[in-house]
Protein backbone atom coordinates (compact mmCIF):
# COMPACT_ATOMS: atom_id res chain seq x y z
CA UNK A 1 0.00 0.00 0.00
CA UNK A 2 1.38 3.40 -0.28
CA UNK A 3 2.33 5.54 1.80
CA UNK A 4 1.82 9.38 1.69
CA UNK A 5 3.50 11.32 4.20
CA UNK A 6 2.70 15.55 4.68
CA UNK A 7 5.14 17.83 6.43
CA UNK A 8 6.18 21.78 6.34
CA UNK A 9 3.36 22.74 8.59
CA UNK A 10 2.94 25.33 11.33
CA UNK A 11 2.30 28.70 12.41
CA UNK A 12 2.33 31.84 10.58
CA UNK A 13 1.17 35.00 10.57
CA UNK A 14 -1.53 36.35 7.70
CA UNK A 15 0.56 37.53 4.86
CA UNK A 16 3.30 34.58 5.45
CA UNK A 17 4.23 31.44 3.23
CA UNK A 18 5.13 28.06 3.77
CA UNK A 19 5.84 25.34 1.44
CA UNK A 20 4.54 21.91 2.01
CA UNK A 21 6.02 18.50 0.95
CA UNK A 22 4.25 15.70 0.41
CA UNK A 23 6.40 11.92 -0.20
CA UNK A 24 4.94 9.11 -1.67
CA UNK A 25 6.24 5.28 -1.45
CA UNK A 26 4.91 4.42 -5.21
CA UNK A 27 7.10 3.27 -7.56
CA UNK A 28 4.91 4.54 -10.60
CA UNK A 29 4.35 7.95 -8.46
CA UNK A 30 5.16 9.54 -11.69
CA UNK A 31 2.55 8.08 -13.29
CA UNK A 32 0.10 10.06 -11.30
CA UNK A 33 -1.69 13.17 -10.83
CA UNK A 34 -1.04 14.14 -7.78
CA UNK A 35 -3.34 16.93 -5.34
CA UNK A 36 -3.29 18.75 -2.88
CA UNK A 37 -6.12 18.59 -0.19
CA UNK A 38 -7.39 20.49 3.37
CA UNK A 39 -9.86 20.18 6.02
CA UNK A 40 -10.67 23.06 8.11
CA UNK A 41 -11.84 21.90 11.69
CA UNK A 42 -16.05 21.30 11.08
CA UNK A 43 -15.51 21.57 7.49
CA UNK A 44 -15.45 19.02 4.74
CA UNK A 45 -11.93 17.81 3.36
CA UNK A 46 -11.92 19.87 -0.02
CA UNK A 47 -9.84 20.00 -2.99
CA UNK A 48 -6.61 22.89 -3.13
CA UNK A 49 -4.67 21.84 -6.38
CA UNK A 50 -3.49 19.28 -8.43
CA UNK A 51 -0.26 18.53 -10.62
CA UNK A 52 -0.73 16.06 -13.70
CA UNK A 53 1.89 12.94 -14.14
CA UNK A 54 4.45 15.16 -15.89
CA UNK A 55 4.25 18.49 -14.19
CA UNK A 56 3.01 20.23 -17.29
CA UNK A 57 -0.27 21.03 -15.91
CA UNK A 58 -1.74 22.43 -12.81
CA UNK A 59 -5.82 23.69 -11.84
CA UNK A 60 -6.54 25.33 -8.48
CA UNK A 61 -8.92 25.91 -6.53
CA UNK A 62 -10.53 29.49 -6.47
CA UNK A 63 -9.74 30.53 -2.85
CA UNK A 64 -5.85 29.90 -3.84
CA UNK A 65 -5.32 30.80 -7.48
CA UNK A 66 -2.63 33.67 -7.38
CA UNK A 67 -1.44 32.19 -3.90
CA UNK A 68 -0.65 29.07 -4.39
CA UNK A 69 1.93 27.20 -6.78
CA UNK A 70 1.40 23.17 -7.14
CA UNK A 71 5.11 21.24 -8.19
CA UNK A 72 6.74 17.74 -8.32
CA UNK A 73 9.85 16.36 -8.27
CA UNK A 74 9.44 13.00 -9.75
CA UNK A 75 12.91 11.89 -9.28
CA UNK A 76 12.11 12.10 -5.25
CA UNK A 77 8.73 11.13 -5.40
CA UNK A 78 7.61 14.01 -3.59
CA UNK A 79 4.99 16.83 -4.61
CA UNK A 80 5.04 20.58 -2.82
CA UNK A 81 3.06 23.63 -2.42
CA UNK A 82 4.04 26.68 -2.03
CA UNK A 83 1.64 29.13 -0.30
CA UNK A 84 2.26 32.21 -0.21
CA UNK A 85 -0.18 35.26 1.26
CA UNK A 86 -1.64 33.18 3.80
CA UNK A 87 -4.85 34.23 4.91
CA UNK A 88 -6.74 32.87 8.71
CA UNK A 89 -8.86 30.99 5.91
CA UNK A 90 -6.44 28.88 4.81
CA UNK A 91 -5.87 27.02 8.48
CA UNK A 92 -6.42 23.80 7.64
CA UNK A 93 -5.07 20.40 8.27
CA UNK A 94 -3.71 19.90 4.78
CA UNK A 95 -3.33 16.31 2.92
CA UNK A 96 -1.79 15.23 -0.24
CA UNK A 97 -3.09 12.38 -2.65
CA UNK A 98 -3.88 10.63 -6.27
CA UNK A 99 -6.76 13.20 -8.43
CA UNK A 100 -8.58 15.69 -7.28
CA UNK A 101 -11.86 14.54 -5.92
CA UNK A 102 -11.22 14.21 -2.07
CA UNK A 103 -14.13 11.81 -1.57
CA UNK A 104 -12.71 9.10 -3.93
CA UNK A 105 -9.00 9.10 -3.17
CA UNK A 106 -6.89 5.95 -4.50
CA UNK A 107 -4.49 5.60 -1.91
CA UNK A 108 -5.01 6.11 2.42
CA UNK A 109 -4.94 9.47 3.00
CA UNK A 110 -1.40 10.44 5.70
CA UNK A 111 -1.67 12.00 8.72
CA UNK A 112 -2.00 15.46 7.07
CA UNK A 113 0.17 18.42 8.12
CA UNK A 114 -1.40 21.37 10.28
CA UNK A 115 -1.32 24.53 9.15
CA UNK A 116 -2.43 27.45 11.30
CA UNK A 117 -2.07 31.02 9.90
CA UNK A 118 -2.75 34.01 12.90
CA UNK A 119 -4.30 37.17 12.27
Amino acid sequence: QVQLVESGGGLVQAGGSLRLSCAASALTFFTYTMGWFRQAPGKEREFVAAINYSGGSTNYADSVKGRFTISRDNAKNTVYLQMNSLKPEDTAVYYCNEGVRPTTPLFNWGQGTQVTVSS
